[in-house]
């Protein structure tokens, strides 16, 4: 088995060391860099002006480490009056370790659809919400809690674009090198990923290589691409995924 992981930057290095240091063939070919968000800046005032019980969704690691790196240059802090979400078990630790509050997550999968599962948010009248993401993120999670009676706001806290590749090059490159199983952690890379590469690469090794997601919406998705052996991981962290790539 050989593993291309096109997961973002550090998370993939991370996951391809552990691969290799179990003796797997494995290669990072990240489909999209991050940048700072337009809105960090107005972060610590919309924090402050948050009234008691409101409801604050960190949606990604990539909202953290932005945060991260733009605290020490303002004065944010984290009021423990407020109910903390997070969109899976690393979010939630890592934003732990930042912030020391208290933070929920949904124990099953890390996506939006669970998130929503939570019993405590079923019922949000007067409630208001501060979702923290990149730009384009899904509107499930906002629209749902608007329509449970939250007053809700999303802010950018990072920016997300497709990195420059050659898809000739690049096929070539990757079948040489013999890959037959591929990691996908959300749409917008599975939709690049089957863009890339030219049709001759697409229809005579792409869609015929193992292909392993992080939900049922993106076997979904791929299926309808084309893509015939499907594999749904337990989770997207990087542990649920070596799991689920165990030889």
């Amino acid at each position: 088995m050989s593993i291309l992981v096109t997961r973002p930057s550090p998370a993939a290095d991370e996951l391809v060391a552990r691969l290799r240091r179990r003796g797997q063939d494995a290669w990072a070919l990240p489909l999209i860099e991050f940048t700072p968000g337009r809105q960090l800046e107005i972060l610590p005032e919309r924090l402050q002006s948050l009234p008691p019980g409101s409801l604050v969704f960190i949606l990604s690691q990539q909202v953290i480490r932005f945060i991260r790196a733009h605290v020490t240059q303002v004065n944010l802090t984290w009021p423990a009056t407020l109910d903390y979400y997070a969109i899976g078990r690393s979010t939630a630790l890592a934003f732990h370790t930042l912030t020391s509050q208290h933070v929920s997550w949904p124990q099953e999968q890390e996506i939006s659809e669970a998130l929503i599962r939570l019993p405590a948010l079923q019922q949000l009248t007067g409630r208001q919400a501060l979702i923290l993401r990149g730009n384009g993120g899904r509107e499930l999670l906002a629209a749902t809690l608007r329509e449970r009676g939250a007053q809700v706001e999303c802010l950018e806290c990072y920016q997300r674009g497709a990195k420059a590749l050659h898809g000739a090059e690049e096929g070539r490159r990757w079948r040489d090198r013999g890959v037959d199983t591929l990691v996908v952690t959300s749409g917008e890379m599975l939709q690049q990923l089957y863009a890339l590469f030219p049709d001759i690469d697409r229809d005579e090794w792409l869609l015929h290589c193992r292909l392993l997601v992080v939900s049922e919406r993106l076997a979904t998705l791929a299926r309808k691409l084309g893509w015939a052996h499907v594999c749904v991981a337990g989770g997207a962290d990087n542990d649920a995924l070596l799991c689920a790539l165990h030889p």
